[in-house]
Protein backbone atom coordinates (compact mmCIF):
# COMPACT_ATOMS: atom_id res chain seq x y z
CA UNK A 1 0.00 0.00 0.00
CA UNK A 2 1.14 3.15 -0.88
CA UNK A 3 1.50 6.26 1.94
CA UNK A 4 0.07 9.68 0.07
CA UNK A 5 0.74 12.45 2.09
CA UNK A 6 -2.04 14.78 2.89
CA UNK A 7 -2.37 18.19 1.08
CA UNK A 8 -5.18 20.48 2.36
CA UNK A 9 -6.30 23.00 -0.36
CA UNK A 10 -5.95 26.07 2.08
CA UNK A 11 -3.59 27.88 3.69
CA UNK A 12 -2.78 26.65 7.12
CA UNK A 13 -0.55 28.85 9.78
CA UNK A 14 2.43 29.79 8.74
CA UNK A 15 4.71 32.94 10.28
CA UNK A 16 3.02 35.53 8.53
CA UNK A 17 0.02 33.97 10.46
CA UNK A 18 1.15 34.06 14.02
CA UNK A 19 2.75 37.81 13.21
CA UNK A 20 -0.82 38.53 12.64
CA UNK A 21 -2.03 36.74 15.21
CA UNK A 22 0.60 38.32 17.90
CA UNK A 23 -0.86 42.08 16.81
CA UNK A 24 -4.60 40.98 16.99
CA UNK A 25 -4.30 39.91 20.56
CA UNK A 26 -5.88 43.70 21.74
CA UNK A 27 -8.19 44.05 19.05
CA UNK A 28 -11.64 44.85 20.27
CA UNK A 29 -15.03 45.43 18.79
CA UNK A 30 -19.19 44.42 18.43
CA UNK A 31 -18.35 42.78 15.07
CA UNK A 32 -15.45 41.21 13.05
CA UNK A 33 -14.49 39.88 9.51
CA UNK A 34 -11.82 37.58 8.73
CA UNK A 35 -11.54 37.34 5.15
CA UNK A 36 -9.71 34.28 3.52
CA UNK A 37 -10.08 33.06 6.91
CA UNK A 38 -7.88 29.25 5.74
CA UNK A 39 -7.92 27.37 9.00
CA UNK A 40 -10.01 29.81 10.84
CA UNK A 41 -6.47 30.70 13.18
CA UNK A 42 -6.94 34.21 13.16
CA UNK A 43 -10.77 34.53 13.27
CA UNK A 44 -10.03 31.99 16.93
CA UNK A 45 -8.08 34.55 17.91
CA UNK A 46 -10.28 37.04 17.87
CA UNK A 47 -13.36 35.64 18.99
CA UNK A 48 -12.85 36.16 23.18
CA UNK A 49 -13.08 40.68 21.88
CA UNK A 50 -15.69 40.01 19.72
CA UNK A 51 -19.35 39.52 20.08
CA UNK A 52 -19.84 38.35 16.53
CA UNK A 53 -16.93 36.82 14.07
CA UNK A 54 -17.36 36.04 11.02
CA UNK A 55 -14.80 34.39 8.80
CA UNK A 56 -15.21 33.80 4.71
CA UNK A 57 -13.49 31.94 2.01
CA UNK A 58 -13.48 31.01 -1.90
CA UNK A 59 -12.18 27.30 -0.72
CA UNK A 60 -14.97 25.60 0.73
CA UNK A 61 -13.04 23.04 2.13
CA UNK A 62 -11.50 26.11 4.16
CA UNK A 63 -15.17 27.04 5.16
CA UNK A 64 -15.36 23.74 6.79
CA UNK A 65 -12.23 23.13 8.77
CA UNK A 66 -13.00 26.86 10.16
CA UNK A 67 -16.58 25.58 11.57
CA UNK A 68 -14.49 23.66 13.64
CA UNK A 69 -13.67 26.65 15.36
CA UNK A 70 -15.77 29.72 14.20
CA UNK A 71 -19.82 29.18 14.19
CA UNK A 72 -20.55 31.84 11.36
CA UNK A 73 -18.08 30.92 8.22
CA UNK A 74 -19.09 31.83 4.65
CA UNK A 75 -18.29 29.97 1.64
CA UNK A 76 -17.78 33.62 -0.93
CA UNK A 77 -15.28 35.91 -2.67
CA UNK A 78 -13.94 38.31 0.14
CA UNK A 79 -17.14 40.28 1.32
CA UNK A 80 -19.72 39.96 -1.43
CA UNK A 81 -22.44 38.48 -0.03
CA UNK A 82 -22.32 40.88 3.01
CA UNK A 83 -24.46 43.64 4.18
CA UNK A 84 -23.53 44.15 7.93
CA UNK A 85 -21.18 46.61 8.83
CA UNK A 86 -18.45 45.49 11.09
CA UNK A 87 -15.67 47.67 13.25
CA UNK A 88 -12.56 45.47 11.76
CA UNK A 89 -11.78 43.19 8.13
CA UNK A 90 -9.07 41.44 8.91
CA UNK A 91 -7.19 39.60 6.06
CA UNK A 92 -3.82 37.58 5.16
CA UNK A 93 -3.77 38.66 1.38
CA UNK A 94 -2.72 36.76 -1.12
CA UNK A 95 0.64 38.75 -1.86
CA UNK A 96 3.39 37.08 -3.94
CA UNK A 97 3.36 38.49 -7.47
CA UNK A 98 2.57 35.97 -10.00
CA UNK A 99 1.19 35.35 -13.18
CA UNK A 100 -1.79 34.07 -12.84
CA UNK A 101 -3.54 32.73 -9.81
CA UNK A 102 -2.32 28.83 -9.56
CA UNK A 103 -2.91 29.18 -5.89
CA UNK A 104 -5.57 31.46 -4.47
CA UNK A 105 -4.26 31.48 -0.72
CA UNK A 106 -1.00 33.37 -2.02
CA UNK A 107 -1.02 34.17 -6.48
CA UNK A 108 -1.63 38.22 -5.95
CA UNK A 109 -0.96 38.70 -9.73
CA UNK A 110 0.32 41.74 -11.14
CA UNK A 111 3.18 43.29 -8.74
CA UNK A 112 1.18 41.23 -5.64
CA UNK A 113 -1.47 44.04 -5.93
CA UNK A 114 -4.30 43.29 -7.92
CA UNK A 115 -6.24 40.04 -5.66
CA UNK A 116 -5.07 42.36 -2.98
CA UNK A 117 -6.85 45.48 -4.14
CA UNK A 118 -10.20 43.27 -5.38
CA UNK A 119 -10.13 42.12 -1.41
CA UNK A 120 -9.73 45.57 -0.05
CA UNK A 121 -12.62 46.97 -1.84
CA UNK A 122 -15.11 44.13 -1.27
CA UNK A 123 -14.07 44.81 1.88
CA UNK A 124 -14.75 48.60 2.07
CA UNK A 125 -18.24 47.79 1.39
CA UNK A 126 -18.75 46.36 4.91
CA UNK A 127 -16.59 48.59 6.71
CA UNK A 128 -18.45 51.00 8.99
CA UNK A 129 -17.75 54.74 8.58
CA UNK A 130 -14.60 55.02 11.11
CA UNK A 131 -14.14 51.29 11.07
CA UNK A 132 -10.65 49.63 10.14
CA UNK A 133 -8.70 47.21 8.08
CA UNK A 134 -6.09 45.08 8.79
CA UNK A 135 -4.18 43.13 6.39
CA UNK A 136 -1.59 41.36 5.85
CA UNK A 137 1.38 42.39 2.63
CA UNK A 138 4.93 42.03 1.84
CA UNK A 139 8.36 43.45 0.69
CA UNK A 140 8.11 40.78 -2.33
CA UNK A 141 4.97 42.70 -3.49
CA UNK A 142 4.64 46.31 -4.78
CA UNK A 143 3.45 47.23 -1.08
CA UNK A 144 4.02 51.29 -1.39
CA UNK A 145 1.47 51.15 -4.45
CA UNK A 146 -1.03 49.03 -2.16
CA UNK A 147 -0.78 51.64 0.43
CA UNK A 148 -1.44 54.47 -2.41
CA UNK A 149 -4.44 52.59 -3.86
CA UNK A 150 -5.78 51.81 -0.81
CA UNK A 151 -5.97 55.28 0.41
CA UNK A 152 -7.34 56.29 -2.98
CA UNK A 153 -10.39 54.34 -1.96
CA UNK A 154 -11.05 56.48 0.91
CA UNK A 155 -8.74 54.87 3.83
CA UNK A 156 -6.20 56.28 5.84
CA UNK A 157 -3.93 53.54 5.55
CA UNK A 158 -0.33 53.20 7.40
CA UNK A 159 2.04 50.66 8.69
CA UNK A 160 1.77 49.61 11.81
CA UNK A 161 4.38 46.42 11.90
CA UNK A 162 7.03 44.74 10.11
CA UNK A 163 9.18 41.77 10.62
CA UNK A 164 11.73 40.96 8.61
CA UNK A 165 12.13 37.32 7.67
CA UNK A 166 15.16 35.51 5.77
CA UNK A 167 13.73 36.56 2.20
CA UNK A 168 11.38 39.21 2.37
CA UNK A 169 9.72 41.69 5.09
CA UNK A 170 6.08 40.96 6.43
CA UNK A 171 4.16 44.28 6.55
CA UNK A 172 0.83 45.05 8.77
CA UNK A 173 -1.04 48.00 7.15
CA UNK A 174 -4.02 49.44 8.89
CA UNK A 175 -6.83 51.10 6.87
CA UNK A 176 -9.15 53.63 8.73
CA UNK A 177 -12.18 53.86 6.39
CA UNK A 178 -12.63 58.02 6.15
Amino acid sequence: MQNKSVKTEYYLPAEDTIFFANYLQNEKGKYVLDIGTGSGYLANVLLPNFEVVVATDINFEATQKAHDLIENCICCHSADPLTIKFDLVICNLPYLPSEEISDPSVDGMDKGILVPLQIIKSAKNVIKKGGKMLYLTSSLANYKKLLEETESLGFFAKIVATKKMFFEELILVQAVLK
